[in-house]
């Protein structure tokens, strides 16, 4: 049964047993000097992405004294053709003009290009007007086929276990709390927003036995994003910040960089690992025909049921999963998240000791 045009997984639904993945490895900062090096460079860099065969961080730029401060600062300089400017330029052109189910599009920077992709849903007149607007961009855009569709992955407590609201299955992000807070039964877990969407209030069991809690608010999808909070309100609820299926315990949420070595965690499909390809995405998914905005993309497979599982570097929360392309038994797979720092920072909360 589809809820707001995404997949929503029906229970009973057997639990797949977790994929063992390799322990990531964390290199220097590279999060932070990506951030510290935006803000100075501003419009004469076109973005960061961390290079895994030489360890550095690897930021575009538009001219030599750009390049020094680069250099100053410990990364290395690449000088590109186009400018953060010129990038903007070309994703405001597809943000007016493409808004078309089953495309997504994302700044490349190691390519310098913004990189346009089409699931095998659009055809026809839409597949003719985005490759006109692509065109229309020259060299700064690029379109991309990809084999599959784009839907939103819907469907004790850890991050990523199963979360259940009548006939719908989701996945537990995070486990937050207010900053500063000292009352142990004032704490929330943060999930998709289609998924809050879909079900008010949340349970532990198949069956809605076990009560975690309801819903805070009507939750987020769309242009501001893929996420929802639940107010945990069950007796006798353990909350621990470890990843379903792992050993490593969330502490701190950070934002992500493009190359960064990540896992993700969900109640379908166990845990899996990849790295970051994109950042501040714009999707239009395609049974709902919603355009969500500012996810990070990856190259780690997610499947129905993975919504709103966490996404996680070691001890870092990262995102948490909206949507995906393919399955976890081949081919093509990319998926979607919510960044996670930027919520904790808007709403107060911190993560669940």
């Amino acid at each position: 049964m589809a809820v707001a045009g995404v997949f929503v997984v029906a229970v009973p639904s057997a639990q797949a047993a977790p994929v063992r993945a390799p322990e990531l490895v964390a290199p220097a900062d590279p999060a932070a000097l990506s951030g510290a090096l935006a803000h100075r460079l501003g419009a004469r860099s076109a973005g960061s992405y961390f290079d895994r065969a030489s360890g550095k961080l690897v930021v575009t730029v538009t001219d030599s004294s750009a390049a020094e401060i680069v250099r100053g600062a410990g990364a290395v300089p690449r000088q590109v053709a186009r400018s953060g400017a010129d990038l903007a330029r070309a994703t405001a052109t597809l943000d007016r003009s493409a808004r078309i189910p089953g495309t997504s599009w994302a700044v490349d920077p190691a390519s310098n290009q913004v990189v346009v992709s089409a699931s095998t849903s659009v055809k026809g007149a839409d597949l003719a007007k985005l490759r006109s607007v692509v065109t229309s961009l020259g060299a700064a855009a690029r379109l991309r086929y990809l084999d599959g569709q784009m839907t939103a992955t819907a469907t004790v407590m850890k991050n990523g276990t199963a979360i259940f609201s009548g006939s719908h299955r989701c996945s537990l992000g995070f486990s937050v709390q207010p900053i500063g807070n000292t009352d142990p039964n004032l704490h929330y877990f943060l999930t998709a927003g289609h998924c809050v969407a879909a079900g008010s209030t949340w349970y532990a069991r198949n069956g809605d036995t076990s009560l975690l809690g309801s819903n805070s608010g009507p939750g987020v999808f769309g242009a501001g994003g893929d996420y929802g909070f639940v107010h945990y309100t069950g007796a006798g609820i353990r909350v621990l910040s470890q990843i379903e299926g792992r050993s490593n315990v969330i502490t701190r949420t950070d934002d992500p960089y493009i190359g960064e070595g990540v896992a993700r965690s969900g109640s379908t499909s166990g845990v899996h690992n990849g790295t970051v390809t994109a950042l501040n995405v714009t999707m239009t998914y395609e049974r709902s025909r919603t355009t969500v905005t500012g996810l990070i993309e990856t190259n780690v497979c997610a499947e129905p049921g993975d919504s709103g599982g966490p996404l996680y570097a070691l001890d870092k929360g990262l995102g948490i999963t909206s949507g995906g392309l393919g399955n976890c038994l081949g081919g093509t797979q990319i998926s979607w998240y919510q960044p996670v720092a930027p919520l904790m920072a808007n709403y107060f909360m911190q993560i669940w000791p």
